[in-house]
């Protein structure tokens, strides 16, 4: 025989039950914190923000000025030269931070730039379907036969070599596989029985898209965005490290590795750039595979 309970009591066991109970993104968020390499990621990030945008203004040296006294010394403590000097006499710390400034500028424009458009692309012609979907796709197919190096160059020519520019052009050669991304998952998202209950509801098409299927593309979208700032980062480096890059007297992480590995006598040149980006390039991709085990555990 079940005892009787008093009011207080069930109302007490109701709350327990509410509290227990977590959503999809609640679940989420606990496997994410539960990734000890993707929470790694995520502070590592944060510090190398952090030294990205605050170093430069605390710093003692100017990462343009050149002492022509100090060409190419090693690092030391003296004259606060940790990673020492380049053959200009222009100090690496500073040098270094102002690159990974850039680089992670590059990496978030380009690919805000590539998440505003695949985003639109993708989920316009996953829902309009038919002759829309296949013409859109069909551009996004010759975009995508164009060599990359090819269209930047062309940017370059046409609008001149700008730092903003650069942003740009990689930013609208990134883009076409987020929009192949998010067409296939509007494709399967409007077939979905809340969608359906929406337009036999009268929501108009526009609607359907912000309300309904925007929402929920957000898991693959920002696990994409993770994956792709990565990417972005080394495209900007590889056009840096030939030449088509940032210019003087800006620099990069692709242009300082450029430069150092030109002067193989003076291997801090090399080292202090290239250890930077590697341990950025790890952090971004741990918090990557952290978020897409977090909000798609099928692929765990």
């Amino acid at each position: 025989m079940t005892p009787f309970l008093a009011p207080s009591e069930s109302e007490a066991l109701l709350k327990g039950a509410v509290v227990k109970g977590r959503s999809l993104w609640d679940d989420s968020l606990r496997r994410l914190l539960a990734n000890r390499a993707a929470m790694a990621g995520f502070v590592v990030l944060g510090l190398i923000t952090l030294i990205a945008v605050v170093g430069p203004f605390v710093w003692p040296h100017d990462f343009a000025t050149q002492y022509r006294d100090r060409l190419a010394i090693g690092p030391t403590f003296e004259n606060l030269h940790l990673l020492g000097t380049d053959i200009y006499g222009r100090d690496l710390v500073a040098r270094v931070m102002t690159g990974l400034r850039i680089s992670l500028a590059v990496g978030a424009i380009a690919t805000f730039v590539s998440l505003v458009i695949g985003v639109a692309w993708g989920a316009v012609a996953g829902f309009a379907g038919g002759r829309t979907d296949q013409v859109m796709m069909r551009i996004v197919d010759i975009i995508y036969a164009m060599p990359f190096i090819f269209f930047v160059i062309l940017v370059t020519v046409v609008f001149g070599r700008h730092i903003f520019l650069i942003f740009l052009a990689i930013g609208a050669v990134e883009w076409m596989t987020m929009a192949r991304i998010v067409r296939g998952q509007t494709l399967m998202l409007k077939q979905k029985e809340f969608v359906e209950a929406a337009r036999a509801a009268g929501v108009q098409p526009l609607g359907l898209v912000v309300r309904h299927i925007l929402p929920n593309l957000l898991g693959p979208v920002a696990v994409y965005v993770t994956l792709t700032m990565p990417v972005v980062i080394l495209q900007e480096s590889f056009l840096s490290f030939i030449g088509l890059g940032v210019q003087e007297p800006l620099t990069s992480l692709g242009r300082l590795i450029s430069e150092g590995q030109r002067e193989l006598s003076t291997p801090w040149m090399l080292l202090a750039p290239a250890v930077t980006m590697v341990v950025t390039l790890f952090s971004l991709n741990f918090i990557g595979d952290g978020l897409r085990d977090a909000l798609d555990p099928k692929d765990r």
